[in-house]
């Protein structure tokens, strides 16, 4: 069986990233089909794997310019020859579930959310602090892209959510069911440590992370915080930070590992899809303060692994970790939670997922081949 791998951008590293590593896990050797692909920016292994990038690739600065050109990219997956596959998976949060498999082939989906710029337009713009004519322009572009992201969700045979509230966003906006299966979480050997005397933030610094809020909450108390990761809102993070505030940037993995570890809590003021960050928390012992939507009131178990705030605040956080002084968390309970996560049975179900849908993908075409 042949098989193509497709996703939405190769130049940040995430949660999604980590996604595509077990689906080329699950198939070795299959080429990655993305839009842009930026080697610096992603692991070095990655240069190992069959990558094949779209005339994007091509466009003047597309490094610093990659959203401006949003309207290129549903032409740039559907440029892509699928002609010789059998089987395509794509990770999409965006475009990448657009590609136009060839007739007879099947098309499973890992969707990590539909395009959230596009159907959250209005929160997009404002925290992207988007202004002047783009901010005129930007819903008028949009509505086609919306138009195309329901179209080609015809072009999926099978979704598979990474959240139940990725799946209610999928029935909201393409009318289609789904399967939940969770994201990979890799877990590294358990060595109960004591609590540290600094809470930690971190991972992508962009503003729909909402890091600023954690930044003003720590400020005011004046409590130790570490945050690592990088992004293009790392620099505006730092001109808002008190000296109590250090930013690690890049760590490798070793070292987040030890910062999970050894910190009193990890701090989680965004509203995911998912969110693997905390459980990469939960499977080092340490509790996770945060905001209680989307992926979180999933992973977090409230005075079991963790406690909510309620309001997207630094006032809310603030209170929260000034709550949490009084909380007290059994190490090994919050990593047998963590451990329900883990990336062998990310692999299982996957392949389970796969399994059944060529399965029931052939005996639907069973009738037309033999009329």
């Amino acid at each position: 069986m042949r098989v193509a791998i497709i996703h939405d951008y190769l130049n940040q590293y995430g949660g999604a990233e980590r996604v595509l590593e077990a689906l080329c896990e699950l198939f070795p050797g299959a080429p990655v089909y993305t839009s842009i692909y930026d080697a610096e920016a992603m692991p070095g292994h990655y240069r190992t794997w069959d990558i094949r990038t779209s005339f994007m690739q091509r466009l003047p600065g597309w490094r610093k310019y990659f959203r401006r050109y949003f309207l290129l990219y549903p032409t740039a997956f559907e440029s892509f020859d699928f002609s010789e596959y059998d089987l395509l998976i794509s990770s999409s949060s965006a475009y990448a579930k657009g590609v136009i498999p060839r007739p007879g082939a099947l098309h499973i989906c890992y969707c990590h959310t539909p395009m959230r710029f596009a159907w959250r337009t209005r929160e997009y713009i404002e925290r992207e602090e988007i202004t002047g004519l783009q901010r005129v322009l930007l819903p008028i572009g949009l509505t086609y892209v919306r138009l195309w992201d329901v179209i080609t969700a015809n072009r999926v045979d099978r979704f598979v959510a990474n959240s139940y509230e990725v799946a209610g966003r999928i029935a909201r906006y393409y009318g289609r069911s789904s399967q939940v299966i969770a994201p990979p979480v890799d877990l590294p050997p358990y060595e109960p440590q004591p609590a540290g005397d600094f809470y930690l933030a971190g991972g992508r610094l962009i503003p729909y992370k909402r890091i600023e809020l954690i930044i003003e909450a720590f400020t005011k108390l004046r409590l130790p915080l570490k945050v690592f990761g990088d992004g293009r809102d790392r620099q505006r993070l730092q001109q808002l930070a008190g000296p109590n505030i250090e930013f690690l940037g890049w760590v490798d993995e070793g070292t987040r590992c030890d910062l999970f570890a050894r910190c009193r809590a990890f701090i989680f003021p965004g509203e995911e899809d998912f969110g693997i960050t905390p459980l990469e928390a939960m499977a080092a012992g340490r509790p996770v303060i945060a905001y209680g939507a989307g992926g979180a009131l999933e992973t977090v178990i409230d005075g079991v692994t963790g406690r909510f705030f309620h309001q997207q605040t630094a006032a809310a956080v603030a209170a929260a970790v000034a709550a949490s002084h009084a909380d007290w968390y059994d190490q090994a309970a919050i990593r047998r939670h963590a451990e329900q996560y883990r990336r062998d049975l990310f692999l299982s179900r996957m392949r389970t997922v796969i399994d059944e849908t060529l399965q029931d993908h052939q005996q639907q075409r069973l009738p037309h081949v033999r009329s």
